[in-house]
């Protein structure tokens, strides 16, 4: 059932002023129940217009008047459909007081935001990385950027967010900065989040993703084939490439992450009660646990660099991320190897050799510490070495029943 909704302007004449003017006033009416306020606008009654509710005639007083009050007029109406819209339930005391400020706090974006980005800052190392952390981070400024460009704005109230904004949003991060839409996808997820919360906590009554999508086009995972790796192994390099080969190969056969193999210390190296070597632990990025046996590649480069000493009782020489990345490009270069070789790839490497070989998905999932099966799912992927290898058991449980097949000429 639609509520009934009016806006009418009158002269309150019993607070009439010594000049004779008279104040005007605003009436919100909704099912019956009323509002008013004053407009802190006075006017001679000889121009006023009781029927329209409005000034007359075409002096500058009565032209200034009436903008006034279609001005205010409009403002109201707006409010009312944003909390009819968000809210469904509407009484004139909330319009009044929405378009007066009285009683509502302006929760803004950005301030909000900065309470999100200083939690998140405080969980780095217990529930989250810090490489999590920074993706709040960069969004923070983008989305400075953004207001600055855009609306010429330091910050925007939160209620103000709304479809078209963050449509826009997501043309400046494409058109602008010139970002894939992988990354611009990472962006808006975690910008969803952040007004998902926004909603929960009540500080916006309606979340402006509920129906945006946001489109992801998933970007193939890199990996390294056998033979490449077989390339990577036997290369003779310089001591300084030498040392983030072994490391890379290292990670090529036990999935290790970067973080996980930076920190890999004695402590980690179990051994069963089979006599095989185990790399046992917790990954930094998800605190699942890993187990991953050790073959033989790696228990020979981990021997290699036994008589040397690192930081802290670390296993292997480990250079930070950047310094490994710029040392994959030169190596990919000088082995010819026509792909943008990068740390993690070790790790999808990894994942796609194993279930090449057949090992199953749910083992895989163990080693490389992952919280859903579906995550190691994007690692599954059919390389002709499977099919082809698959398809030759196939053929020989059928190789009875090819003998019976006769061709007719």
């Amino acid at each position: 059932m639609r509520s009934t909704f009016k806006v009418l302007f009158f002269l309150k004449r019993d607070k009439k002023k010594k000049d004779g003017s008279v104040p005007v006033y605003c009436r919100i009416t909704i099912d019956g129940k009323e509002a008013r306020f004053g407009m802190k606008k006075d006017i001679d009654p000889k121009l006023w217009n009781v029927k329209e509710g409005k000034a007359t005639g075409k002096s500058a007083e009565s032209s200034s008047i009436n903008i006034l009050l279609d001005k205010t007029k409009a403002g109201i109406h707006k409010i009312y459909r944003d909390i009819q819209e968000r809210e469904n339930v509407v009484s004139a005391e909330k319009v009044k007081n929405t378009f007066l400020g009285i009683d509502s706090k302006q929760y803004l974006l950005l301030k909000t935001f900065d309470e999100q980005v200083a939690e998140k800052f405080d969980l780095i190392g217990k529930r989250i990385v810090k490489s999590t952390y920074y993706r709040y981070y960069y969004l923070r400024i983008r989305l400075s950027e953004f207001l600055v460009e855009k609306y010429h704005l330091a910050d925007i109230p939160l209620r103000e967010i709304n479809y078209q904004f963050i449509h826009d949003f997501e043309m400046y991060l494409l058109i602008v900065r010139g970002n894939k839409q992988s990354t611009i996808a990472q962006y808006l997820i975690l910008l969803k989040k952040i007004l998902e919360l926004a909603h929960k906590n009540e500080l916006i009554f309606r979340n402006p993703f509920i129906n945006y999508v946001i489109e992801d086009k998933k970007s193939e995972r890199g990996y390294l084939t056998q033979i490449e790796v077989e390339v990577l192994m036997n290369w003779k390099f310089t001591k300084r490439l030498e040392r983030t080969r072994d490391v890379f190969i290292f990670c090529c056969f036990t999935g290790l992450s970067f973080i996980d193999v930076f920190n890999l210390t004695g402590e980690k190296i179990n051994l069963s009660i089979d006599g095989d070597y185990w790399i046992v632990g917790k990954r930094k990025k998800t605190n699942m646990d890993y187990f991953i046996p050790m073959m033989e590649i790696p228990k020979k480069i981990l021997e290699k660099y036994k008589s040397q000493t690192f930081e802290n009782g670390k296993l292997l020489p480990v250079k930070c991320n950047r310094v490994i990345n710029d040392h994959l490009k030169e190596i990919s270069k000088i082995c010819g190897i026509k792909k943008h070789l990068t740390f993690h790839i070790s790790r999808h490497t990894f994942a796609t050799l194993t279930m090449s070989k057949g090992v199953s998905l749910e083992s895989v999932s163990t080693m490389l510490g992952h919280r859903d099966i579906q995550t190691t799912k994007i690692y599954a992927k059919m390389t002709t070495e499977r099919v082809g290898r698959d398809m030759a058991i196939f053929a020989e449980s059928l190789a009875e029943t090819e003998k019976k097949f006769v061709v007719n000429l």
